[in-house]
């Protein structure tokens, strides 16, 4: 889930309902090509592993998914020309925004961002970084005794986590991922997602409707941007407020 904050989850929710296909896959095949540019073994490049799961959990095609590993690592005539980019800035309420992109034209790309954020009053490239640290997300299924669960997950070696209604959102070390997906599997937990975010160190809380909904406006604004593979922010909304504006 990108982003990571009460919004994050309704966005995932609400995407699964009206999302278009196509460019779902179109940026999944781009997530698993730069990944396999490190390799095309997804047991010898935990990057490609992440990648091919998210694809295989959106019911992606096989086909697509092996063109896409054989484009990054070189095995295919058409040489991947893709590159990876990471812009920083401001939106609404000062809140920060790292977008992660997946582009072949880097000057096309940031003109493009840098529209988003000014149409909806943010600020284009105000360094951000420092807020977010790097993480290990997991998204699990809540289970029938959720408290029982909570003390099962941090004992699986999660840092933190979050509700996330119907899910937990699960933080760890981001060099700890895989081994504790594996441990919350085996203590037979349902794992939906697993990858490797950005996570901010502190949220940003906003409490005016209109602000609120300027900020959610330019982060699903640069969710749906063809190049955009993730983005993160600090974009915090009140769960009464957010239940207004949704």
């Amino acid at each position: 889930m990108s982003g990571h904050s009460k919004w994050s989850t309704i966005k995932h929710k609400k995407g699964a309902a009206d999302a278009k296909r196509g460019a779902e896959f179109s940026k999944l095949a781009r997530l698993v090509e730069v990944a396999a540019k490190s390799g095309a073994d997804p047991e010898m490049n935990f990057r490609l592993k992440l990648a091919v799961q998210k694809a295989k959990a959106a019911n992606m095609p096989g086909s697509n998914i092996d063109k896409a590993i054989r484009k990054g690592s070189g095995a295919d005539k058409e040489a991947s020309q893709l590159e990876e980019v990471i812009y920083e800035g401001l939106g609404p309420g000062n809140v920060g925004v790292i977008v992660q992109a997946l582009t072949g034209n880097k000057n096309r790309t940031v003109a493009e961002l840098r529209h988003i954020f000014t149409r909806y009053g943010g600020n284009f490239g105000t360094p951000v970084a420092w807020q977010f640290a790097h993480k290990g997300i997991l998204e699990v299924a809540k289970a029938s005794d959720a408290e029982a669960q909570e003390l099962s997950i941090i004992d699986a070696g999660a840092l933190d986590l979050e509700d996330a209604g119907d899910s937990f959102e699960v933080y760890t070390d981001s060099k700890e991922l895989d081994t504790t997906k594996s441990k919350l599997e085996a203590a037979g937990m349902s794992v939906k997602s697993a990858s490797l975010g950005l996570v901010p160190k502190n949220k940003t809380e906003v409490k005016d409707p209109a602000v609120a909904k300027k900020a959610l406006a330019l982060l699903d604004a640069l969710e749906e941007h063809d190049d955009v593979s993730s983005t993160s922010s600090t974009l915090d909304v009140p769960d009464e407020l957010l239940n207004q504006l949704e």
